[in-house]
């Protein structure tokens, strides 16, 4: 997309984390908004702060586990208003093996970081390809390329939502009209914050080094857009991991899979977490 300013832009998450920072960012490139999360007082926050910066803002709660919800926010947000980029960036984690998840928490997972980019971005298109320039940026993540332990649900949403973005791509790409999965690594954002998160086992404690800033996502988020960029995978300490995942898969699965730490029993005591 040769031209931001003027433009008006759909964020989703943008209450929080990444998807805030992605808003930010668009209004410091002079993009009109209109974002949405279930967080009343982060959104709040990220409306002032964005129109502080001299676009015009405006914002919607919705629950995106409720697919009537979303289509309802939908239709009246752009029954008779031009869209021109689209960001999904809302998500939720679970850490934990998939045996003790419980399935509200992971129905709820794959509804929020699959199902609603699937149906807002189909419920979009034709807004979108009225338009002179459009594109649809779906944040992913590394783990959505390359698998890792206690992370399954997770994985499962952004493996799907990778493949649906490049898919669409394939089906969709002009000359102007462009398509982006980026796939961030560790980000300090509050779904990183394992420890109050929803969790079904112990979390990692992991060093500040392996984190990126929002932020940064953000700056490779506007890039995406600007040159029309496919995958883009960040930050470089997620991009080593990737092409080692690519050229010596045996290496990954050995860090990564969780069998080469213990040889106890696959099925623990039934605690009452399922279900």
């Amino acid at each position: 997309m040769k031209t931001l300013r003027g433009r008006t832009a759909f964020v989703t998450g943008a209450a929080s984390g990444i998807g805030r920072a992605i808003a930010l960012a668009l209004a410091a490139e002079g993009v009109n908004l209109i974002l949405s999360d279930r967080n009343t007082e982060g959104l709040a926050a990220t409306e002032r702060d964005a129109a502080a910066l001299g676009v015009d803002v405006m914002s919607a709660l919705c629950d995106l586990t409720r697919p009537d919800d979303i289509t309802a926010m939908l239709d009246r947000l752009f029954s008779d208003r031009p869209l021109h980029i689209l960001v999904n960036c809302a998500g939720i984690a679970l850490f934990g093996q998939q045996r003790v998840m419980r399935e509200a928490d992971w129905r709820a997972l794959m509804a929020v970081n699959l199902l609603a980019p699937i149906q807002i971005t189909t419920q979009l298109m034709d807004v979108l390809a009225r338009s002179e320039e459009a594109h649809i940026v779906n944040i992913a993540s590394i783990l959505g390329l390359v698998p890792w332990r206690q992370l399954a649900a997770y994985q499962a949403s952004k493996f799907g939502l990778v493949g649906f973005t490049l898919g669409m791509r394939n089906d969709y790409h002009r000359h102007n009209f462009g398509v982006s999965a980026v796939c961030p690594g560790l980000v300090q954002t509050p779904m990183t914050d394992l420890e109050g998160a929803q969790t079904h086992g112990r979390p990692p404690r992991l060093p500040a080094w392996v984190f990126t800033t929002p932020e940064n996502i953000a700056q490779a988020t506007i890039r995406a857009i600007r040159y029309d960029k496919g995958l883009v995978v960040v930050p470089a300490l997620a991009r080593v991991v990737w092409r080692l995942n690519r050229l010596f898969p045996g290496l990954i699965r050995l860090v990564g899979r969780e069998g080469w730490r213990s040889r106890g029993p696959i099925l623990p005591p039934d605690n009452g977490s399922r279900g």
